[in-house]
């Protein structure tokens, strides 16, 4: 904030949920004029529009998502003078008559949110961002002054990608500020997976009942894995640039407000959804680089409780992604802007190069934390962290500790007088052979999100906690041992226990264990065959 106020060019590279939208906007309520802040997504404004005027801070956006009289509504607002910050998507400085508008305004700073898009995207996808440079110098200051101070943000930018934005934005002698790129309170997991059909598996499980965001490569991702959410009972919805203008408004309203728990979304616009107590980030693909994989985990744990980063990804994933880099571009110019076919084929080789550099971590076997803080040059590197699922199995995190006690309270609730698959049955929903005293019980499908197997994994690793035992009888009814009863009453909030694995680092798949199974089952010549 005071690098904003003293008047100079800044690039501020900080970690998501540190407080990047406070340095110009706090800013921005001190400095005479109006602040330009220039935003790569529709959703992003929308929820800092929302927010600012709820403060009553007057805030305005101009986007295709709104209708031409509120547009006109707020260019009347800009020009009387009457919007602290006024937001823009760049493709707005592709029109004359903005850019007009900007030199009748009174631009206190130009700023760009998301900064790291002008190097990702400004080359090629969205070449409008090859404007901002000529656009900030047709704003007038308060003192008359051409060209105000431009201050651009982002949480993932390396070497490399700082000095791009800078040349491309035309930062005269910036300050730049560089916070370290930790997130300690992110449980880092990375499971190789055979097909999709295992990630739909694993999805319900790895959400359960927590505020959560899944990244999906395409629309048509989003929409598969919001039904395989909703099919097991979890409140979830897609949210894509493929929906109707009205319907992405309540999938995002009702995130923002709560009342709905989980958004299936596409890469880019799921940066726009925004909630402070995400508490899972599940990847059903492998993004294109470190920097977008970096930047959509810190949309979890912003209000600094403990959250997980889950990465889901097989081999197809990452050649869809060569794809989709080496599809031919279909436009020789865009907005008036002359695509120079050399500057695509650098671009192509640098995506291919990050996309390396993203397949790289994902296959490590290091620590997941340090692999990521190296390769953003961040010198705060500990080995091992004790926080990834390449250090050490994890502790419980509070989603882990309501399920123990739902185990438990199900146990206490079945009367403590049946074995492990017939809770296992009731737990999970699965009830149609079971007795009408399990099938009535409140816990009855409360954990219908979590697999089967996984759920039988669980009860292992609270009988080893010494939260459960099992009779010794051929029946192996299942108990609850004095802390158990402490435990579920939560009189006891912290035990000594760990999570079973739930994504090893070499994952063995359950359709090939079932083919192991079929082929010892049929005999050595089809074992031969498999082999």
């Amino acid at each position: 904030m005071t690098a904003v106020l003293s008047g100079r060019d800044v690039l501020a590279v900080m970690p998501t949920g540190s407080g990047k939208s406070l340095g110009y906007q706090l800013p921005a309520l001190i400095l005479p004029g109006a602040t330009v802040v220039v935003s790569p997504l529709i959703s992003l404004m929308k929820d800092q529009v929302d927010e600012l005027n709820r403060r009553g801070i007057p805030s305005g956006a101009l986007h295709s998502m709104r209708p031409p009289a509120a547009r006109r509504d707020v260019i009347a607002a800009a020009r009387g003078g009457r919007l602290r910050l006024l937001y823009v998507a760049p493709e707005r400085f592709a029109s004359d008559a903005f850019v007009q508008l900007l030199d009748e305004l009174t631009v206190a700073r130009f700023v760009i949110d998301e900064a790291h898009c002008v190097s990702e995207w400004g080359h090629d996808f969205r070449p409008d961002y090859r404007r901002l440079k000529a656009a900030a110098a047709a704003c007038r200051t308060p003192d008359g002054r051409r060209r105000p101070p431009i201050a651009a943000f982002t949480a993932t930018a390396t070497p490399e990608v700082r000095k791009d934005v800078v040349a491309m934005l035309g930062l005269e002698s910036p300050q730049v500020l560089v916070a370290g790129f930790d997130r300690p309170n992110i449980h880092l997991r990375v499971g190789r997976v055979d097909d999709d059909e295992e990630k739909h598996e694993l999805l319900p499980e790895l959400v359960g009942g927590r505020r959560a965001l899944v990244y999906a490569a395409t629309r048509k991702s989003t929409e598969a894995a919001a039904a395989t959410l909703t099919a097991a009972g979890i409140d979830a919805a897609a949210y894509h640039a493929g929906l109707k203008d009205d319907e992405r408004t309540r999938v995002q309203d009702a995130f923002a407000s709560g009342a709905l728990r989980v958004v299936c979304a596409t890469n880019a616009f799921g940066m726009g959804i925004d909630r402070p107590d995400v508490e899972a980030v599940v990847h059903f693909a492998i993004p294109g680089s470190v920097e977008a994989y970096y930047q959509e985990i810190g949309r979890a744990g912003r209000d600094g409780r403990p959250a997980t980063a889950t990465l889901l990804w097989d081999y197809a994933d990452v050649s869809l992604r060569e794809f989709l880099i080496d599809a031919p571009r279909q436009d020789k110019r865009r907005n008036g802007l002359a695509i120079d076919p050399a500057d695509v084929a650098r671009r192509r080789e640098m995506e291919h190069r990050r996309l390396r550099r993203m397949v790289a971590y994902a296959e490590t076997g290091a620590c997941l934390r340090a692999t990521i803080l190296r390769y953003f040059g961040d010198p705060a590197v500990r080995v091992p962290c004790e926080a990834c699922g390449n250090c050490r199995p994890r502790g419980l995190d509070a989603h882990d500790r309501e399920l123990v006690r739902t185990l438990l309270a199900g146990i206490a609730g079945a009367g403590e007088r049946y074995g492990r698959r017939r809770i296992v049955a009731m737990l999970t929903g699965d009830t149609s052979e079971l007795p009408p005293s399990l099938t009535t019980l409140p816990t009855a499908g409360a954990l219908r999100h979590v697999r089967p197997d996984q759920l039988r994994r669980w009860i292992d690793s609270t009988s080893t906690a010494g939260l459960i035992s099992v009779s010794a009888d051929k029946y192996r009814t299942l108990s609850l041992t004095p802390l158990g009863r402490d435990v579920m009453a939560g009189r006891t909030r912290e035990w000594p226990m760990r999570t079973p694995e739930r994504l090893p680092s070499i994952w063995t798949s359950r359709r090939l264990r079932d083919r192991f199974e079929r082929f010892d089952r049929r005999g050595r010549l089809l074992r031969t065959n498999f082999t």
